[in-house]
């Protein structure tokens, strides 16, 4: 028989930890690497997890074999190497640090051989950390692009489409750069689907989407651009080497961590705890107060009806969800996500919401938690849950309650992840 969870806090957090655990780089990168080739390694790479990628190489890389190359990553995000240069870099909005990295990167992969291995270290973040402007565009043209994508409510797909085709590196052109040489893409998944041309804009991987999408995109969402960057995007130039082209032949690519293998190991731990897992999906997608939404209706199902689980449980999701800013408050997708489902769930539970790179939107904060006191603890100081909630000010919301979780970079990004947990 085993022994009821006596710590709630300590059991949300423990799930957490261990999904990050399940897919960091020092785990998930040894068994896809590739054997040596006859000429010599370039690695290359760009994320959050770039920097413990490329340490991971180097540990499992023989020490006799030729290897160099650089990545980068977000500031604050490096890790030690002593063969692979580690630049960092802005995100989510891309600086001139991130314009030279990825000019740098290009350069480093032309010019090599049939001999030689080009290995790719792709993660979530990537888009935005290899920032080299199409022909015509600078990296302000970027910057305010980017700036309005990431408040428009557009999805990640949606983002990197647009991306590709303002980009010179993006959606397989870097590949392009790199032939002969054989490219070895190795991917941690931010994308819900996984699709490895997502990843980081896949620089090195064939882009199915089309530069009509990514105007259709601005449109969408009424995003305003420059009539120089919509010329850009009108132009047949700007479109991105497709699935089938002859000139990618030599590249491949694996994506090796996702959110699924993080849901799957919290859902381990929690069945050795006596608790029943409830995996809700692992790419969910949606405005994260919408998401907060449905999961609330789940929880009053379960405590009314002991459906679609039963008592002791815990419901577990991922994804990327996506927050249409309305007002001047701080706080990323985790923190909305906790504070709209505050704000309407009448069943007694435990939450918690975080984002697995460690970092909930630009703040310093992985995400919070909240427990059955919540509602005591908000009556006491006078706050409403609907208020912080329409300035979009999760962060200062949980602040208050002193019930922010931070955990610093994890240095490795599966996207978002949350827990629900109803007692016995």
């Amino acid at each position: 028989m085993t022994a009821p969870i006596t710590d709630p806090q300590a059991f949300l957090r423990g799930l957490f930890d261990t999904a990050v655990a399940a897919v960091s780089p020092a785990v998930c990168v040894p068994p896809h690497l590739p054997k040596p080739p006859r000429g010599k390694t370039v690695v290359i790479g760009a994320g959050k997890a770039a920097a413990a990628m490329a340490a991971a190489v180097e540990a499992h890389w023989p020490a006799d074999k030729p290897l160099a190359g650089m990545v980068v990553t977000r500031y604050g995000h490096g890790a030690p190497t002593s063969r692979i240069r580690v630049v960092e870099a802005a995100h989510p909005v891309p600086d001139a640090a991130g314009e030279q990295a990825a000019a740098q990167m290009f350069e480093q992969v032309r010019g090599l051989g049939a001999d030689d291995l080009v290995l790719c270290l792709i993660s979530g973040g990537g888009s935005a950390l290899l920032a080299l402007p199409a022909p015509g565009l600078t990296l302000a043209d970027k910057q305010a692009v980017n700036r309005t994508l990431l408040k428009s409510g557009a999805n990640i797909h949606e983002m990197n489409c647009v991306r590709k085709h303002l980009s010179a590196i993006k959606g397989g052109r870097l590949a392009l750069a790199a032939a002969p040489a054989r490219v070895i893409t190795l991917g941690i998944s931010d994308i819900p689907g996984d699709d490895a041309s997502v990843i980081a804009s896949g620089p090195t991987v064939a882009d199915p989407t089309m530069r009509e999408q990514a105007l259709a995109i601005l449109d969408k969402y009424r995003i305003e651009v420059p009539a120089h960057v919509r010329a850009r995007l009108e132009a047949p130039e700007c479109e991105t080497p497709k699935p089938g082209d002859p000139r990618l032949a030599h590249c491949e690519a694996h994506v090796i961590a996702t959110a699924q293998q993080a849901l799957q190991a919290a859902a381990a731990y929690a069945r050795e705890r006596g608790v029943t897992p409830l995996v809700l999906g692992d790419s969910i997608e949606g405005e994260s107060r919408d998401i907060a939404y449905m999961h609330a209706a789940i929880v009053r199902q379960i405590a009314r009806h002991g459906e679609p689980a039963r008592r002791p449980c815990v419901m577990l999701s991922g994804g990327e969800t996506t927050v249409t800013v309305r007002g001047q408050g701080r706080g990323g997708r985790a923190a909305e996500f906790l504070l709209a489902l505050a704000s309407v769930l009448d069943i007694q539970a435990w939450a918690l919401a975080c984002d697995t790179d460690g970092i909930d939107g630009t703040e310093d904060n992985a995400g919070a938690w909240f427990g059955p006191d919540l509602a005591r603890r908000i009556a006491e100081r006078g706050m409403s849950p609907g208020d912080f909630l329409a300035r979009n000010d999760g962060y200062s919301f949980f602040a208050a309650l002193d019930r922010l979780i931070v955990t610093g970079p994890t240095r490795t990004n599966v996207n978002d992840f949350r827990a629900i947990y109803l007692p016995g």
